[in-house]
């Protein structure tokens, strides 16, 4: 008979082996999904994680690994602050979607004007909206305490309504024949997030997730503000008596989870996306959550993992184009991972004993 035994102290093998073991039962899981679908799980798989990097198209590809990443490191990074303090920001897709507009609105708003001024603003406006966007359940739970994961959530779906008022309403392009849409960004050069490196698609968002990584592991590992950051997380008393003031790590945390998210937002709608449309949201606010326990709450390990579920998107578009996969069997596929490293992140902090054998599992 199994049962389970909580252990002295979190054990760091398991915590790091568990994203590894969580990959592979996905593989496997995912797999006899895609058997059940009628599909050969072995060339599935080896679409999904194999031919985008050394594939017959690799080189471009490689590029969209980095241009899908981007977007989900900046997010998941943002996140991983404010999980680590105990602030659960589960409304990352809202900040993401209004980033975008605020960021959008300032561009177009000056159409056709091309300063070289025009997507910086643009860069700080969609930082500002994403910011803005999370500072309403900031204050709400400060001054009234209330559940930040249940408003930053319900924001997501008035995000979404806003994103289609501006794509059918005031942000519609007046010269797309009545068809919903904003301009697109690809013909406005001084508003346009532009390719840095021919045929590979990366722009400045990728800099950005790279340039964020760094500043987020200097700040967790080097500044007071992420001692307090994590001894919030890893005990509330303990960090109220260090005089850790718990509102300031709501604000900053939450604040800057929102001005990241808006950021990638910003990139997203200048550079890949085009244009503000009705189905920009892509999910990657809440995939983010995935990417930002999959890495540990690290941002170098966000960073690995942002490629990992990058490569399912890119690997996934592959299968569904060249094996007729169906898209939400990756979504399925995707989710199956957080699954798994929910599952079996619990042997970080428990053994699992054979009652009676007196055997465990280290």
């Amino acid at each position: 008979m199994l049962r389970l035994e909580k252990r002295p102290t979190p054990s760091r093998a398991w915590a790091w082996g568990t994203p590894f073991l969580a990959v592979l039962l996905t593989m496997i899981a995912g797999g006899a999904l895609f058997a059940a679908l009628g599909k050969d799980p072995v060339a599935v798989v080896r679409t999904i994680f194999w031919d985008p990097l050394f594939g017959e198209f690799a080189f471009y590809l490689r590029g969209q690994l980095l241009v899908k990443a981007g977007p989900l490191t900046l997010i998941a990074v943002g996140l991983a602050l404010g999980f680590r303090a105990g602030i659960w920001n589960i409304g990352a897709e809202g900040q993401y979607i209004i980033g975008a507009i605020v960021g959008a609105s300032v561009g177009l708003a000056v159409y056709p004007t091309e300063s070289r001024l025009v997507f910086p603003l643009m860069i700080l406006a969609g930082g500002f909206g994403g910011w803005l966007w999370a500072m309403i359940p900031a204050i709400l739970k400060t001054r009234f305490n209330t559940n930040e994961i249940l408003v930053s959530l319900m924001l997501v779906y008035v995000a979404e309504t806003i994103l289609s008022k501006a794509a059918t309403g005031f942000l519609r392009n007046p010269e797309g024949a009545g068809f919903p849409g904003s301009r697109n960004f690809s013909s406005y050069p001084a508003a346009r997030n532009p390719e840095l490196i021919a045929g590979t698609g990366m722009h400045w968002g990728v800099v950005a997730a790279f340039v964020v990584v760094i500043a987020a592991y200097v700040l967790l590992q080097r500044h007071l503000l992420g001692f307090q950051i994590r001894l919030a997380g890893q005990a509330p008393r303990a960090a109220r008596f260090a005089g850790v003031s718990p509102n300031r790590l709501v604000i900053f945390c939450l604040g800057a989870s929102g001005a990241l998210a808006g950021f990638a937002g910003l990139f997203e709608v200048t550079g890949p996306a085009g244009q503000i449309s009705i189905d920009f949201n892509s999910g990657y606010g809440f995939t983010a959550i995935i990417v930002a326990f999959l890495g540990r709450l690290n941002p170098v390990g966000i960073l690995l993992a942002a490629l990992l579920m990058a490569l399912t998107y890119v690997g996934g578009e592959m299968a569904a184009t060249n094996l007729g996969l169906p898209s939400a069997a990756i979504r399925v596929f995707q989710g199956m991972l957080l699954f798994f490293l929910l599952a079996v992140d619990l042997l970080s902090n428990y053994r699992v004993r054979l009652a009676g054998f007196g055997r465990e599992a280290r």
